[in-house]
């Protein structure tokens, strides 16, 4: 698809999808600018790239995200507290960054003169599942505020939409990888962690369903979703994934494969399950984005884990028992 925008701005774009959607767009082009608040640092970002513009700021303050923005084409909305463990830890925290500074936010960006608005949703937002495959329209049923707040920013979105103001939600799958700013707190990338350093993986259960995506398969969503035309994407919802997914008994497999370790794999006792959320999930279809985007998702599982394997055997990260499934 051809570019439609000159000027792109990621909030989070200092984070674990925004530190490799960043030098993507580059490369392609596109002038951007990351607005973050770089709690993680951005050594990592290409800052002797002429085109790309960091701001450090926190999306919770307007007025400051609404100067940055000013003379930008489209906005990608990354930066969120990021899963259900971190917005537990501080409940209100989470609140005024996932939910309270959303509307303002679409608001910002709109009255600055962005022509698209991506807004990055979850998959979690469906709840639980017996379908087989969990299409766009399936009842939205949160288990947690992490999920209910994403699925409440949607509407927020929805009710600013216009002709010259697109807007697209993406429900992603959960993520997998390496990226200039690795993630370690999601599910293959722990148990790859757990494999390469503990030389065991210890999990509840094993028969819970995970719907996993690489990495690279969604940051070139995020860069479809700015190619593609208005027609097609406007007030839409795209679930974004492999089309797959595994039991973490099946990822432990892979996994064991991959990073060559003799049988790393301990099983809990099924009782000592956390919560229901926690025993199974879902798999997204992804037949409207493949569809009427041409979405395809290329990069295979064992690529994924190869490329956590490699960093983790090269950084050793504090202990990796903090994180578990």
């Amino acid at each position: 698809m051809d570019k439609l925008f000159d000027r792109v701005l990621v909030t989070g774009g200092a984070g674990y999808c925004g530190s490799l959607l960043v030098p993507q767009l580059l490369d392609q082009g596109y002038k951007v600018t990351v607005y973050d608040t770089m709690f993680f640092g951005d050594a990592f970002l290409p800052k002797d790239n002429v085109n790309l513009r960091v701001v450090k700021g926190d999306i919770r303050d307007t007025a400051h995200l609404a100067a940055a923005t000013a003379g930008q084409d489209a906005f990608v909305s990354l930066a969120c507290i990021s899963n259900d463990a971190s917005f537990e830890l501080d409940e209100a925290l989470s609140t005024s960054v996932n939910m309270d500074a959303f509307e303002p936010m679409v608001l910002a960006a709109k009255q600055a003169g962005v022509r698209r608005f991506i807004y990055a949703s979850s998959s979690s937002v469906y709840g639980v599942s017996d379908r087989p495959d969990v299409t766009e329209d399936h009842p939205l049923v949160p288990l947690t505020l992490y999920n209910k707040f994403k699925g409440m920013c949607e509407p927020l979105l929805w009710k600013h939409m216009a002709d010259d103001f697109t807007a697209v939600t993406i429900r992603p799958a959960t993520v997998c990888g390496y990226s200039p700013r690795t993630r370690l707190d999601l599910s293959v990338n722990i148990l790859t962690n757990h494999a390469v350093n503990k030389g065991a993986i210890t999990v509840f259960g094993g028969d819970q369903m995970r719907p996993n995506l690489h990495i690279e398969d969604m940051v070139d969503a995020y860069q479809l979703m700015l190619e593609a035309p208005h027609e097609k994407i406007h007030g839409e919802v795209f679930n974004i994934g492999s089309g797959a997914g595994r039991t973490v008994a099946e990822m432990i497999e892979v996994i064991q494969g991959v990073v060559n370790v003799d049988k790393p794999v301990r099983t809990m006792d099924e009782r000592v399950r956390p919560d229901r959320s926690e025993v199974t999930a879902l798999i997204c279809d992804i037949t409207k984005a493949t569809g009427r985007l041409g979405y395809k998702p290329e990069v295979p599982f064992e690529v994924g884990i190869a490329a956590v394997r490699d960093y983790l055997v090269a950084h050793r990260p504090p202990d990796p028992s903090t994180y578990h499934i």
